[in-house]
């Protein structure tokens, strides 16, 4: 089962968050609401995270069983190459943050565990620390709980997402919690544990998806969900980044996934599918990309606006990405998946 609507919502949750990084003096910010929708707009992980774990479902939920070595070669293949890609066009421009200890921690995804370890490299990499967790777990949830039918697993899941939301709101509130930039900050927003609960949800709406399929119009429906979700951004001062805005996320995606409406006929348009099949390589590069640019143009980067950077970046990002993704990303997952490693 393939839902090629979806795959553009990537896209749009990945530019969501390189305008969330760039220079906050931008044309975007100079509006009060629409500033206060990209100062949240790193959300976008947060969807990325739900998105995975409904992907998950989608993908092998005709499976009896998940023989783990092969899952976890095709995941290895799927994250991996890029991954070290980024680290490593990251070191190109950053080689003075390079030490053998940090690059270990940062190869072996392990940085999001460590508090004051998640900034030091390429900085976008922490989700993909996240989604190995995520992966670790799927094929025993799969395989114990999912393909038995064990209702269990919908109480735990939603149990854990409510304590997580309880905590994250509580912590940010207490003494312990020392703003941004701190070893707290870290671990509220990146520890791995807090985010395991939007896999966990993503999952239950994935089966939801499957087990209720009603493919019909439902544009209407998306575009008020998408508003609500702009509008939450904008004038609900919560805490977003753990997975609150899942009770906005689920219902998007499950309803995109069945639509049928011109909203699914414009997202399953080949070039903007192809966009999202590139997203991942605009968010693992993103950081890199923009510190080579400003080396390469470094004589006129100085002089030129706040805006006109920003232009000239996405003007080279995007296209750069998808070469990484048609030239490297693909490339080394298709030649991964290949190897027999029984």
């Amino acid at each position: 089962m393939k839902i090629n609507q979806i795959t553009f919502t990537r896209f749009v949750a990945a530019m969501a968050i390189v305008i969330s990084h760039f220079n906050k003096d931008m044309f975007v910010y100079q509006t009060e609401y629409i500033a206060d929708l990209f100062l949240k707009a790193n959300v976008g992980v947060s969807y990325f995270f739900i998105l995975s774990g409904f992907i998950m479902i989608i993908a092998y939920h005709k499976k009896e069983k998940i023989d783990y070595s092969e899952y976890y070669k095709n995941r290895f293949a799927r994250i991996y190459p890029l991954y070290v890609f980024g680290l490593l066009l990251y070191l190109v421009t950053k080689y003075a943050n390079f030490s053998i200890a940090s690059t270990i921690v940062y190869l072996l995804g392990l940085q999001s565990w460590i508090p004051g370890k998640v900034m030091i490299l390429n900085f976008p990499g922490w989700s993909i620390s996240v989604e190995f967790l995520f992966y670790l777990m799927f094929p025993l949830l799969y395989n114990y709980f999912y393909s038995k039918k064990n209702k269990s697993i919908w109480v735990i899941a939603i149990l854990l997402w409510i304590v997580t939301q309880v905590f994250s709101h509580l912590y940010e509130a207490s003494s312990y919690y020392k703003g941004l930039h701190t070893k707290s900050q870290q671990f509220l927003y990146y520890f791995p544990l807090m985010h395991v609960s939007e896999f966990l949800v993503g999952n239950l709406a994935g089966i939801f998806c499957v087990h209720h399929f009603k493919q019909k119009n439902y544009d209407i429906p998306v575009i008020l969900l998408f508003s609500a979700i702009m509008l939450a951004l904008i004038f609900v001062p919560l805490f977003y980044h753990n997975g609150l805005m899942a009770v906005l996320f689920i219902p998007l995606i499950i309803l995109i996934s069945w639509n049928n409406g011109w909203v699914t006929k414009l997202f399953s348009l080949k070039p903007l599918e192809y966009l999202g099949e590139a997203s991942y390589a605009i968010y693992i590069t993103h950081i890199p990309v923009l510190y080579i640019l400003r080396e390469i143009i470094k004589w006129k980067w100085k002089t030129l606006d706040v805006d006109s950077k920003f232009w000239i970046y996405l003007a080279v990002l995007i296209p750069v990405s998808m070469l990484f993704y048609q030239f490297i990303e693909k490339p080394l997952r298709d030649y991964i998946k290949k190897i027999n490693i029984r």
